[in-house]
């Protein structure tokens, strides 16, 4: 990919100037007092502070014949703050302008050991892709790191076979990795959709409320027929229903009481509300055990089955339009035509194959401890069970959610336990 250079003004030569030193105030205004002083254009700049240690460098014009004294003034200025100074020239400083990655690499872990990573930079090496730049962007409730990554000649789909020898990586390393799309498309996604049961909520409703009934064995064996592959989501669905007919409709609220949210579900929302993104659940459930919970957290859309009732009674069967795998595909649809949003602009996070058709019409879909069946489609996976491993794939890092949530009072977080 060809880097355009600015051109310089008459007289002045390319030049890259490095200052390293410790993290103080003042260190960055003494540098650029000096350069002002020698006449100095500056053409990029990029400073990083890194516990307690800070790296400036600048891409500049400069006289020739200035050099020596530019340079004597930046030591003579910076020694006080306890800083070094380079400078290089040459041709080959002006060719190699700032990379422009084409793909992201998510890692997450708990933990993440330099093996990992070495692990990872060799299997990119092996398609001759070159790490441009690596950032943290979560200490909690896993590590997480961000590889900038270059893929040479790159064409849409080259991708996809490095995303597979990624994959093979993860169940060997104990790490999930993720690979994306640099660049504005990364940044443009505003609709994340969420499946419920074991996705946004660690139970399944359905189980939830045949407990209640004291039915778990007879839905526990129409869930192993569908399994099996002899009863499809619709027929399994009617069939554990069923089991349901008689139970009085306080049930559900009974159930709806004792939903627990996934760990992270509540920041995840939370702080993609904040971002302007729409939020959505649909699910394979009932609505009438969802809808609290989706005003709650004020969810953009939410769509489920529902339950019929008649005086006061569960009937045992299911009406209107069934949520099955082709239906969720569809309202993620419907979600984003309302938004205003193409599909490329969409999130779907799900676990199960019933979430097949929705992750891939998705424009990112993400695998939540998810079936085998399901982690094949997907574009990454997650098997961490902390559902804000969402915003670090999306590029959030922790440090900023954070920060919010201290803001807003909404800050908080629990101790782990291996």
């Amino acid at each position: 990919m060809t880097n355009h250079v600015v051109d310089l003004q008459p007289g002045l030569t390319h030049a890259v100037i490095s200052v390293t030193g410790p993290d103080r105030p003042g260190v960055s205004a003494a540098t650029f007092r000096v350069l002002s002083a020698h006449g100095v254009q500056l053409l990029d700049v990029e400073q990083a502070n890194f516990r307690g240690s800070m790296y400036l460098a600048a891409f500049v014009g400069i006289e020739a014949d200035g050099l020596d004294r530019l340079k004597q003034g930046l030591t003579d200025t910076l020694k006080g703050y306890g800083q070094r100074v380079t400078i290089e020239m040459g041709e080959q400083v002006a060719a190699s302008g700032r990379p422009r990655s084409t793909h992201v690499v998510v890692m997450l872990g708990n933990p993440v050991n330099a093996q990992d990573v070495s692990e990872v930079g060799r299997t990119l090496a092996n398609f001759n892709a070159n790490i441009d730049r690596i950032r943290g962007i979560s200490d909690y409730p896993v590590t997480g790191l961000e590889l900038y990554v270059t893929i040479p000649d790159y064409t849409p789909g080259d991708g996809a076979t490095i995303r597979k020898a990624l994959a093979e990586l993860t169940p060997r390393l104990g790490v999930d990795l993720a690979i994306e799309g640099a660049g504005l498309a990364r940044r443009s996604k505003r609709l994340v959709c969420f499946d419920c049961d074991s996705t946004l909520i660690t139970g399944e409703v359905i189980e939830m409320l045949a407990a209640h009934a004291g039915k778990e064995a007879e839905v526990a064996e129409v869930t192993e027929r569908a399994m099996r592959g002899e009863l499809d989501f619709e027929e399994s669905l009617r069939e554990r229903v069923k089991t349901l007919a008689g139970l009085d409709a306080s049930v559900i609220d009974e159930v709806a009481a004792d939903i627990v949210l996934t760990p992270g579900a509540r920041t995840t929302i939370r702080t993609l509300k904040k971002m302007g993104y729409r939020t959505a659940v649909v699910s394979g459930g009932f609505i009438q055990v969802l809808e609290d919970l989706a005003k709650e957290l004020e969810l953009d859309y939410v769509e489920a089955n529902t339950l019929e009732i008649v005086d006061g009674k569960l009937t045992g069967n299911v009406i209107g339009k069934i949520v099955d795998r082709k239906a969720k595909a569809e309202f993620l649809g419907e979600f984003a035509a309302d938004s205003g949003l193409t599909m490329n602009q969409t999130v779907a996070v799900g676990d199960g194959a019933n979430d097949i058709d929705m992750l891939s019409a998705a424009g990112l879909g993400i695998a939540f401890n998810a079936k085998p069946a399901l982690k094949e489609i997907a574009d990454t996976s997650v098997n961490y069970p902390f559902l804000d491993s969402v915003l670090h794939i999306l590029g959030i890092p922790r440090s900023e959610i954070d920060f919010s949530d201290l803001e807003d009072g909404t800050y908080h977080r629990v101790a782990l336990h291996n």
